[in-house]
């Protein structure tokens, strides 16, 4: 087909405006399915994705559309997730487009996703064309929405499309738009080959398979093609579109969204972002990748079994794939054995990488609690970086820096009080607030993205009975008065629950972690003490009374005498066990600290 008939775009929006239902309605529209296997939300097809109603991985698809020009076009679209933590996912699908949907709520009007998405669109220079979904509902204000496009996103309102993607409603004028709206891709069929990997993953039957868009020349079925990051070559086995299924074509031109497999069985060969190039035809220069991730909170994944360790790394390389934000490497701890330790984009990542290692990989693992990276200037004048309290340098930290970010929180104006407590009492400096209209409000705050860990999110959906939406951005280190806080049981130390803190929350943070270990540890024939201590400084502590025999049964009446010699007893051997006595920690009690929910 020609390159001018053919159209790249992707859908990208807040968190539930109706990117996965519009991506059905297109689907449905242009019948590249039967209407008996079509199902709500087709395209995300992981268990997670459909349990939670959300979108994590972005996926491509292929659709045929006669416009009314009387030409057949090419519509390659990519449904894109929405939550802050899977932004990278947005880029990379981003950088394979030429346009983007800006879908936006009739109920909600424009939310901080909506405003980071659309710069993310404007850096890749890709043309905008707002939508405003759910006019169906009641409830839908469409010229509040129109007057928001125009104020805070600096778009043209007369542009945008109002449709339903429910009832699919205005969808036919949204294809033509596609269409009319969007420029075709560029690039040259006949010049040197080049693609960009923008996703891959892992198929047990035929390895690797390699998500690409074409930016110049032809792939075919039989070529030689190389990578260049690693300059190794591998011979195109198939080759061809996404059509929900995969769609062998045998060739892919310039302007193209497709798959290439091609024998790639070790997981290690394949960069998201690395350019493919073919042997006979191939460029010299790589095309510009994307950037390089960086992680803002890490945490350490064990086995629960350490013999697992090999199963368990063979799963983190086959996640890594289907997932490129993902960073680890090697990690041991006393407690726990050989793991790993890894660095996430944010805890809703952390959380679907547990889910998926245990019901993808069938692995039983335990997280250690999620901390930030701090950078320390040591008495020696070194700077260094640590994320593992296990690295921490006792004694010799000169200064402590901690990751900031700036929040922006839009809210509408009656949780403002409430919401602002929050903020301040999480350490939150305000530096900007505007009324966006006469009832929502936007609060820009830096605060520490340590205090933003727990349970932040949590407390800002319930403080605004879930109408607040929250982004942020990491802008950069700010002095801190950084602690270790150890967990004794027994006055033996447990490294694998050792947490680094803001000095003035230590007192509190150790309570709780003391407070959750008592409701876990069963108890002894002796007293267990849990202590959190700074140092040799103790600044919590809880105590789990022993079982105790009744041995006072059998004496009635007589002597008080008689019961003390019983009683002493007793607390002598209690006395004995203890000295001897080890306390076992059950898996439980490390998932119970670690689940930093309110009670």
């Amino acid at each position: 087909m020609d390159m001018k008939y053919k159209r790249n775009f992707c859908i990208v929006a807040h968190i539930d405006h109706g990117k996965s239902t519009l991506s059905d309605r297109l689907i449905q529209k242009a019948k590249i399915i039967d209407d008996r296997k079509m199902m709500n939300q087709i395209l995300d097809n992981m268990d997670i994705e459909r349990e939670r109603g959300i979108t994590i991985k972005s996926q491509a698809v292929t659709i045929p559309y006669h416009a009314k020009d009387g030409h057949d076009y090419e519509l390659n679209f990519v449904d894109t997730p929405g939550h802050v933590d899977f932004s990278y996912e947005v880029s990379r699908a981003i950088a394979s487009c030429e346009g983007a949907l800006l879908l936006i709520d009739a109920t909600q009007g424009v939310e901080s996703q909506t405003v980071s998405n659309m710069y993310m669109a404007l850096e890749h220079d890709l043309t905008i064309v707002p939508v405003i979904n759910k006019i169906d509902l009641a409830s839908a204000d469409i010229e509040s929405c129109k007057s928001q496009i125009d104020k805070e996103l600096g778009l043209d309102p007369e542009d945008s499309l109002p449709v339903s993607a429910k009832t699919g409603e205005g969808i036919d004028d949204l294809l033509e738009a596609i269409v009319t709206k969007f420029p075709a891709p560029s690039g040259d069929p006949e010049g040197k080959s080049s693609a960009l990997i923008f996703d891959c993953h892992y198929d047990p039957y035929r390895g690797v398979i390699v998500h690409v868009r074409i930016m110049n020349g032809r792939f075919k079925t039989g070529q030689q093609i190389k990578m260049m990051s690693t300059q190794t070559q591998y011979k195109v086995e198939q080759c061809g579109i996404f059509k929900i299924n995969y769609e062998e074509t045998g060739l892919l031109e310039a302007g193209d969204v497709g798959y290439i497999i091609s024998g790639l069985k070790t997981v290690s060969d394949v960069k998201v972002g690395d350019t493919i190039t073919t042997v006979e035809n191939g460029v010299d220069q790589p095309l510009p990748g994307f950037k390089e991730v960086k992680p803002v909170v890490y945490s350490s994944i064990y086995p629960m079994d350490s013999n697992d360790y090999e199963e368990l790394k063979d799963s983190m390389e086959k996640l890594k794939l289907n997932d490129a934000s993902l960073v680890y490497e090697k990690d041991n701890s006393l407690a726990l054995g050989n793991g790993f330790r890894c660095g996430f984009l944010g805890l809703l990542h952390l959380e679907i990488i547990q889910e998926r290692l245990e019901r993808d990989f069938d692995q039983a693992v335990i997280f250690t609690a999620p901390s930030v990276r701090y950078k320390l200037k040591l008495t020696s004048g070194e700077e260094t970086y640590i994320d593992n309290p296990s690295e921490y340098p006792q004694g010799r930290i000169a200064e402590a820096e901690e990751p900031y970010i700036k929040a922006s929180v839009i809210t509408p104006a009656e949780y403002l009080g409430s919401i602002m407590n929050l903020c301040t009492e999480k350490r939150g400096m305000q530096t900007n607030m505007q009324y966006l209209d006469t009832k929502r409000v936007e609060l820009t705050y830096e605060m520490p993205l340590a205090e933003v860990l727990f349970d932040f999110y949590d407390k800002l959906k319930s403080y605004s009975r879930g109408y607040a939406s929250f982004d942020y951005e990491v802008i950069g280190f700010r002095p801190t008065e950084l602690v270790k806080v150890d967990i004794l049981l027994n006055g033996k130390n447990v490294d694998a629950l050792s947490l680094l803190t803001f000095k003035q929350n230590a007192v509190e943070r150790s309570k709780k972690v003391c407070e959750r270990l008592k409701g876990e540890i069963s108890r002894q024939q002796f007293k267990v003490a849990i202590q959190g201590a700074i140092g040799s400084q103790i600044i919590a502590r809880e105590t789990v009374n022993p079982v105790r025999k009744d041995v006072l049964a059998k004496c009635y009446g007589g002597d008080i005498t008689r019961k003390r010699k019983l009683l002493e007893k007793q607390k002598e051997g209690k006395k004995r066990m203890k000295m001897i006595g080890d306390v076992e920690l059950p898996q439980s009690a490390f998932l119970a600290v670690l689940k930093e929910k309110e009670e």
